[in-house]
């Protein structure tokens, strides 16, 4: 975890399940964002969860047309503990935030 202007980032590899962003991870913990960086055209699922709470899928599975990264703006703060991050095959991600 590196931090800069007063956020965080972590990179979460490609077959990644639930990896917790953050040191411990805590309720509160804010996701500004997800840079979503595909391997290859057929890179896999990105999800997020909060704490323990349900998956939420924030990129599909598909064909691409290139394999340039694709940022969201998350915006959010957790509610039920620190933020999860699970990558399917062939897509990696950057998350930034104020993770602890």
């Amino acid at each position: 975890m590196s931090e800069f202007f007063g956020k965080t980032y972590e990179t979460i590899a490609a077959s990644q399940s639930d990896q917790a962003l953050g040191v411990n991870g805590v309720a509160g913990d804010i996701l500004n964002r997800l840079v979503i960086v595909p391997a290859t055209t057929g890179a896999g699922t990105v999800s997020i969860k909060d704490g323990s709470g349900s998956a939420i899928n924030v990129f599909v599975a598909g064909t691409l047309s290139d394999l340039k990264p694709i940022v969201l703006d998350i915006e959010a703060v957790s509610t039920s503990g620190g933020w999860k991050v699970t990558t399917g095959a062939n897509v990696s991600v950057i998350a930034v935030g104020k993770f602890r």
